[in-house]
């Protein structure tokens, strides 16, 4: 999964009570509302341990039952946010301390709410989960993409308005401090530990005595998710990427090819010294980005003008400047 820079919240400096402001605020509850419903409706009833606060969480409710997933999403949340405070001062902001707290909240209301007494939600068993209209037990792999999706949603369009959902973005972050470990790195460990979790507990009934011979199945499902959900996420903060980098490389000036990408395509390019490595030649390379559809227009004319070049074209992740998009501020959540 791509980690999430997590910068300093506080500087999200938009006008308390102006439209923008409410919409935000707005748009965290929804997001985090989403987030709960994915939870509740695919992933918790099946035992699928998407690693995270909430996939620890769902390990701990087959040990304890009666306890529910949101509940035990607040003991983990609330303390941690606390060690935040302790470790990195006041780094969270409200709107990382209103997601945190919500989304358990969130959790066990709709959980309330889909199932019809205490013992079906005690179980969490899909068959009563809202009238067992959504009861997918046989399709398994729906109900891990589906949830996937629907929580990469919910956590994008939290990060989007600045916020994140605390959990092991707080534990990567003490990782990183203490240890030295990739904010990365510390997500994945953090994560792997939670599916690890979920297949002794769940696959070889530790703490339940009820062992799952598919337990070693859900772990794969988990997995699943987890990717799922990464993907999505990434998505939903930075969007699709279409732009194509080109490296154009000849060793001789184009006029043809420079008119044709300042009045055809109406862009700009940059030109960039080269020199050949096997006939230690000087070389003109031209550095171009355009989007996917202007790459096959650009490969024709570049054979038309000159087919002897060297044309290198791979993805641009993202892309900032004039005709693309405006550079970040320096409090936007970026997923680098």
């Amino acid at each position: 999964m791509k980690s999430i820079k997590i910068l300093d919240l506080h500087n999200f400096t938009e006008p308390i009570f102006s439209l923008r402001w409410w919409v935000s605020w707005a748009m965290i509850f929804v997001g985090c509302t989403t987030m709960a419903a994915g939870y509740v409706f695919f992933i918790s009833p099946y035992n699928i341990v998407p690693g995270g606060v909430y996939g620890a969480s769902i390990v701990l409710h087959n040990i304890f039952p009666a306890v529910q997933v949101g509940t035990f999403g607040y003991m983990f949340d609330i303390p941690l946010l606390i060690i935040s405070f302790i470790i990195f001062g006041s780094h969270f902001g409200s709107r990382t301390i209103v997601a945190a707290l919500y989304t358990p909240g969130a959790m066990n209301l709709l959980s309330r709410l889909s199932y019809p007494n205490e013992e079906a939600l005690h179980s969490l068993d899909p068959a009563q989960l809202v009238g067992g209209m959504l009861d997918l037990s046989e399709h398994l792999m729906l109900t891990t993409i589906i949830g996937g999706v629907i929580i990469g949603v919910g956590v994008g369009l939290v990060v989007r308005q600045q916020a994140t959902t605390g959990g092991t973005d707080i534990v990567a972050m003490i990782l990183q401090k203490y240890c030295h470990i990739k904010f990365s790195n510390g997500v994945l460990i953090a994560d792997s530990a939670v599916v690890i979790s979920g297949l002794v507990v769940i696959g070889f009934g530790v703490g339940t005595g009820q062992p799952d011979a598919s337990g070693w199945l859900l772990s794969l499902y988990s997995l699943i998710a987890i990717y799922v959900t990464s993907r999505v996420l990434a998505y939903v903060i930075a969007g699709a990427s279409n732009n194509k980098l080109l490296f154009i490389i000849s060793e001789k000036h184009n006029d043809k090819l420079k008119e044709f990408i300042l009045k055809d395509l109406d862009r700009t390019a940059t030109y960039i010294k080269a020199k050949g490595m096997y006939t230690d030649n000087d070389k003109e390379m031209t550095f171009l980005v355009v989007p996917s559809r202007e790459v096959v227009p650009v490969q024709r004319i570049i054979k038309e003008y000159d087919p002897t070049v060297f044309l290198v074209i791979t993805d641009a992740y993202d892309t900032f400047g004039e005709g693309f998009k405006p550079l970040p501020e320096k409090t936007e959540i970026q997923n680098f």
